[in-house]
């Protein structure tokens, strides 16, 4: 019988959230930090071996607020570093296709449209632990890193960012397009239209005020981290 077997983490998160609602051929599992808590080897391990799946889609993760990976370096590296590290051994041990959530904000926020083999250059303690994270997974050859600019729907925000340059697309879109990615290999940027966040929240909420990221704020969010996504978008025509 094929095996059509998926574990996905995070599943309680806000992307788990909405890729429960989407159907789909695989029989995918939505472990709770109880049965599959990340930063646990052994508990991972046994969960893992018991389930058997063919696919392992990693997107848990410390991530908001910003600030947290500043306050607490152990939390964030506990959990983005060594977790993935250590879901990136059981996979190699059980030789399953690794799928790994990486961030935009690893590349450097200089000129923008930057290609997946373009060099990073993290501007915030949060992407150089999504980077520390991206580091194991790239030595494990049967993996696929999807660096993910997604944001939740409706946008939620009463304000947002006219000198941010971004690539947001909608959670829902990147759900509904997953599971034609998850047997390609290497690395993908993913998301939406490159234009100011203000612009992508003006869309969506008449009501969004234009505002500009100060020099303290952009340590949290770098100004220009568009990414070059046409291997995507390709990808997502041809299938």
């Amino acid at each position: 019988m094929k095996n059509n077997k998926i574990i996905f983490t995070g599943g309680s998160g806000r992307f788990g959230s909405v890729l429960k609602k989407n159907k789909t051929k695989y029989k995918v599992f939505f472990p709770t930090k109880k049965q599959l808590d990340v930063t646990n080897y052994k508990k991972s391990f046994n969960y893992i071996k018991k389930i058997k799946p063919k696919f392992f889609i990693h997107a848990a993760a410390l991530s908001r607020p910003m600030s947290i990976h500043d306050k607490n370096i152990n939390k964030s590296i506990s959990i983005n570093i060594i977790g993935t590290c250590n879901i990136v051994k059981i996979c190699s041990k059980f030789k399953i296709k690794l799928i790994f959530f990486s961030t935009n904000y690893l590349y450097p926020s200089k000129s923008g449209i930057y290609k997946e083999n373009d060099s990073l250059l993290p501007r915030n303690t949060y992407a150089w632990s999504k980077l520390g994270a991206e580091s194991a997974v790239q030595m494990y050859k049967n993996s696929l890193i999807l660096r993910i600019c997604m944001t939740e729907k409706p946008f939620v925000h009463k304000k947002a960012f006219a000198n941010m340059k971004t690539n947001f697309m909608f959670q829902e879109n990147l759900a509904k397009n997953l599971y034609k990615l998850i047997n390609l290999k290497g690395i993908i940027n993913v998301g939406g239209k490159i234009q100011s966040v203000y612009n992508f929240a003006k869309k969506h909420n008449s009501q969004v005020k234009k505002i500009f990221a100060s020099k303290s704020q952009q340590k949290y969010f770098p100004l220009n981290s568009a990414m070059n996504i046409s291997k995507f978008k390709k990808i997502i025509k041809n299938n």
